[in-house]
């Protein structure tokens, strides 16, 4: 039986020493060199962050904000660039994305929250495959809320069921699915005029009294759009759809418990689900990895910044973030969702 005297225990002690100090510094090397990479790539660079939207709404103003602050946390400092590509309810932007669009990671797209329920029931238009998307962060998960202007007829979901109401949509706003499904499960008798090409347009319809209300927004929307009509109550809140209720509206109904336990509320549930996500940052497929990464911990530490806080605080804009990777996998588990639930969400989706 050998025997390890003290020098040899030195001696293997210190070669180990000097194995693992091999392994990090090429550790180390190697990270710094991924580092190195990225800053060379995006120096003298800019990147564009697309809004599927008009200008003026709470997407827009994220993207703002985002573009603001966000370079100087990538390393390169890149310049950013905020364009305004409105047009089927985002699916123009998303459908640019995914096939126009470089795949660098040079472009960053404030994504609506119901492109995975499009793709998921193979809506009309959709050419864009969410799971080859990669999300960068999200902002908020604020609750979504069907609200009407304080003179509608219309001022709780019981009397929805009595009065026909008319709500104002942009083209495949989640709202539009939540009218349809409780008109057919509990017997509302919402109308929804669609093809408003952002929330502004919406709101001015609303306050002239062409429509009666919104069928979707959020209730972060409302707080950093419109502040007063929400402290005022001049927008009223019929629903609210999310996992739980939004502290200042305590007493409006979630939607998915407007009906009980089974598949309707399953169904809602699934509709719904994308709150989690509601204004979330992401990139093309395709972009390599150390720059997914350099961007995503830069959204993580630009979104917690003292100086994005400051400027979200003077517009009391909600700030409740996710990281990319737990936005990647609420993505992909609505994508991904039961056939049954999906199936049932498309004949909604698509009125039937």
């Amino acid at each position: 039986m050998r025997h390890r005297t003290e020098s040899g225990r030195a001696r293997t002690s210190g070669a180990w020493r000097l194995f693992v100090a091999a392994l990090c510094t090429g550790a180390i090397a190697a990270s710094q060199a991924r580092a190195d990479a990225v800053e060379e790539f995006y120096r003298g660079k800019s990147i564009d962050i697309l809004i599927g939207a008009s200008s003026g709404n709470d997407f827009d103003f994220r993207g703002r904000m985002l573009a603001r602050h966000m370079g100087k946390y990538i390393p390169g400092n890149p310049a950013f660039i905020v364009r305004n590509m409105p047009g089927g309810g985002g699916v123009v932007a998303m459908n640019h994305m995914a096939s126009r669009a470089a795949r660098d990671g040079t472009t960053l797209h404030m994504m609506f929250p119901n492109m995975g329920p499009l793709q998921a029931t193979n809506e009309p238009g959709v050419a864009f495959d969410l799971r080859e998307f990669r999300f960068i962060g999200n902002t908020t998960d604020s609750q979504n809320v069907m609200s009407v202007w304080h003179t509608s007829p219309v001022k709780t979901i019981e009397e929805a069921k009595r009065i026909e109401i008319v709500l104002g949509a942009t083209p495949g706003n989640t709202g539009i699915y939540y009218a349809r499904a409780l008109n057919q499960m509990i017997g509302t008798k919402f109308k929804i005029i669609s093809g408003y090409p952002g929330g502004n347009e919406i709101n001015l319809a609303m306050e002239r009294g062409e429509i009666h209300g919104r069928a979707s927004i959020t209730v972060a929307s409302w707080k950093s759009t419109r502040p007063q009509w929400f402290a005022e109550r001049k927008v009223l809140h019929l629903l609210q759809a999310g996992a739980s209720k939004h502290p200042d509206l305590p007493d409006v109904p979630l939607m998915h418990e407007l009906v009980a336990e089974g598949e309707d509320r399953q169904l809602l549930i699934f509709l719904s689900a994308s709150v989690a996500i509601a204004r979330a940052l992401v990139t093309t497929p395709g972009v390599p990895p150390d720059r997914l990464a350099a961007l995503r911990r830069a959204f993580d530490t630009v979104i917690k910044s003292p100086e994005l806080l400051e400027e979200a605080g003077k517009t009391n804009m909600d700030i409740s973030p996710l990281s990319g990777e737990e936005c990647q996998r609420i993505s992909d588990a609505i994508v991904n969702a039961p056939a049954g639930v999906v199936a049932r969400a498309k004949a909604i989706m698509q009125g039937n």
